[in-house]
């Protein structure tokens, strides 16, 4: 094994600082009147919620942004009542996944701890309904693997359930809040169901009283098991409900399922669909007439106002970004929205959503008040998107980040978290940390991602894993073979799931790497079973196995089973504070290395989960990462 080059240079932490440090703005939401937007933005260097007012006039003019959430709250997202009276937001307690719910006048005042507060609890967010001072969200208690839709009377604290049967994650509410619709059943199998909302039943004082049996929204179009769907939404006149429609088919559509006066479903009618493109998400306007469609176009968001009726539309011109979030203002024709691209971070733009067919549209503007990103732009890269081949022949996709000079690069395969996700041209802290210091990024959509129909997405599902490995494999052959790279110059990284299948790619394929590293990744999948969340558990049974059933499949699918085989030098990065993939996971993989002699690190993050959100936290770890590569990754190439 060669000895180790020197790493970061005081130039490249310098680099390094003011890419990772980089402020965003995310989560918008809008009030009732539309003249103030709440939102989460980390320029404290944690996020945190702040409100400010758009476009001030008069006596609001010199108002600055406030910050409404408590100094040391840890913000995840946030949701205006109807009667603009109240915020409630989400909060990450000491980066843990287990949020809790809490509320806030817009001013900063009366603040309020509503719900997740006992030590294992997680509150899921779900919407405001038309009653007074209710806020409906759903509430997992840590120990089954269920989760309870609940209603909250935000003035009273009195939390009540409303709707039990599974893992239920609320996503509508009627507008009389006597029927909700959720989210439920396990990854690949997730479908919508009804329920009927009781009227009087003190479900606060008599936790275990009886409530209505859920219904499957679609069965009346498909059988269980076989109904997938996602973001259902009633109407405005509760007589139907929206969604998003992915059963029988390749990529996600809009659809309106009627329900009778008795609650019934009918028959499912498509509203909105393409052959190209995945449905993201949406939001109806007009009473029912018109929507606001996103969809997933090769990776970038396409927004398309629609007519429901006609089908005539026209299409917002966002430019090549990806939109993670959005807030539609009250009348329709303008939004905020949450705007991303490879060389800008989150932030937030006021956007023109009516057609202007005589006149170009005009650009998205950014929110007076808010944060604005200021990165180093001669060091930042905008990736080519390639198309390979898998050794089966199978068409992948993946986006290579080129820094300057001339090939061959030292390059680092960057493998995302889901595995049901795909990497998009946005905003990457280490995408771009690791081009500026000289590495070339290639960052692939190995089977097993979204973005590329239901078949690919479902291709690496329990027994079939093992055959999205060798895709790891062909990525880097690819590499070599275009002459980007070459042998003994790439390394590997990869976060959650990406983490777990670098470590499989480390194992199994050592002779491809001079240099690995996982963040928070799964190193054995009975260990990952045995400490995560328990709905996390029974959520990702369909894509892994059953931990009992299944014992010996995912002992073999478990990197630390084959770490003999690994003499790649290795830097493991997990947050303290993550239950979600539990620290242990690259605890024990770390001291397996350690005790086999292999070069190995080990960064823990106090006060950090799953994700990395601390200025600091970003930093450190992303310093970390490009620090290890630069010095066991051989080659000519190198910082420029």
């Amino acid at each position: 094994m060669p000895d180790a080059r020197p790493g970061l240079t005081p130039l490249l932490r310098e680099r390094i600082d003011g890419i990772a440090g980089v402020v965003g703005s995310w989560c918008p939401a809008l009030s009732p009147d539309g003249r103030q937007i709440a939102y989460v933005t980390d320029r404290s260097g944690l996020p945190r919620l702040e409100v400010v007012h758009l476009d001030p006039t008069g006596d609001d003019a010199d108002r600055p942004p406030a910050q409404v959430s408590l100094p040391d709250q840890e913000v995840i997202s946030v949701a205006w009542s109807p009667d603009g009276r109240w915020l409630t937001y989400l909060v990450s307690p000491n980066g843990y996944i287990r949020a809790e719910l809490h509320a806030v006048r817009p001013d900063g005042t009366d603040h309020r701890a509503l719900a997740g507060m006992a030590q294992r609890e997680t509150v899921f967010a779900g919407s405001w309904t038309n009653l007074p001072s209710t806020y409906a969200f759903s509430l997992a208690d840590g120990v089954s693997p269920n989760a309870d839709v609940c209603f909250v009377d935000v003035e009273s604290g009195v939390v009540r359930r409303v709707a039990t049967g599974g893992f239920l994650l609320v996503t509508g509410i009627s507008p009389d809040a006597r029927r909700l619709v959720a989210r439920r059943g396990p990854r690949g199998h997730r479908h919508l169901v009804l329920a009927d909302v009781p009227l009087d039943t003190d479900t606060a004082t008599d936790p275990v009283a009886p409530l209505p049996a859920p219904r499957r929204l679609l069965h009346a179009d498909f059988p269980a098991g076989a109904d997938q769907a996602e973001d259902g939404r009633f109407a405005a006149d509760g007589s139907a409900v929206y969604l998003r429609l992915g059963a029988g088919r390749e990529h996600p559509a809009l659809a309106r399922v009627p329900l009778d006066a008795d609650g019934t479903p009918g028959r499912v009618r498509i509203l909105a669909a393409r052959d190209d493109a995945d449905l993201d998400a949406y939001a109806v306007l007009d009473q029912g007439a018109r929507a606001m469609l996103v969809w997933n176009l090769s990776g970038h968001s396409a927004i398309e106002m629609r007519d429901l009726e006609t089908g005539a539309g026209h299409r917002v011109d966002i430019g090549r970004r990806v939109m993670p979030g959005w807030s539609v203002l009250p009348d329709g024709r303008s939004g905020i929205l949450e705007l991303t691209e490879p060389v800008a971070p989150r932030s937030l733009y006021h956007v023109d959503l009516v057609d202007h067919p005589d006149d170009a549209p005009p650009a998205a503007r950014r929110i007076t008040g808010l944060p604005v990103p200021r990165l180093p732009d001669d060091q930042l890269c905008v990736p080519e998107r390639r198309r390979y081949r898998a050794p089966d022949g199978l068409l992948l996709h993946g986006l290579l980040y080129r820094p300057r000079g001339e090939p061959p690069f030292p390059t680092v395969v960057l493998l995302h978290g889901g595995p049901e996700a795909e990497e998009r041209p946005a905003f990457s802290i280490l995408i771009q940390s690791l081009v500026a210091c000289g590495f070339a990024v290639f960052a692939p959509n190995v089977r097993g991602s979204t973005g590329h129909g239901a078949s690919f997405t479902a291709l690496d599902d329990r027994d079939r894993r093992e055959s999205s490995f060798p895709d790891v494999r062909a990525t880097v052959e690819y590499l070599v073979a275009q002459g980007i790279t070459a042998p003994g110059q790439v390394g590997v990284h990869g976060w959650s799931y990406g983490g777990y299948l670098a470590m499989i790619a480390l194992t199994r394929f050592p002779e491809l790497f001079a240099s690995g590293s996982s963040h928070a990744g799964m190193s054995d999948l009975r260990t990952f079973f045995t400490h995560t969340e328990p709905w996390m558990a029974a959520a990702s049974v369909t894509e892994y196995g059953d931990p009992v059933a299944d014992a010996d499949l995912l002992a073999d699918l478990s990197p630390l089973v084959r770490f003999d085989r690994m003499r790649v030098p290795t830097f493991f990065m997990h947050g303290e504070s993550d239950t979600n993939v539990p620290v242990i996971e690259s605890v024990q993989a770390a001291r397996a290395l350690t005790d086999a002699g292999v070069p190995t690190e080990l960064m823990l993050l106090p006060g950090e989960g799953h994700t990395i959100v601390g200025r600091e936290g970003r930093i450190a770890s992303t310093e970390g990462i490009v620090d290890w590569h630069l010095r066991w990754t051989r080659g000519r190439g190198g910082p420029r």
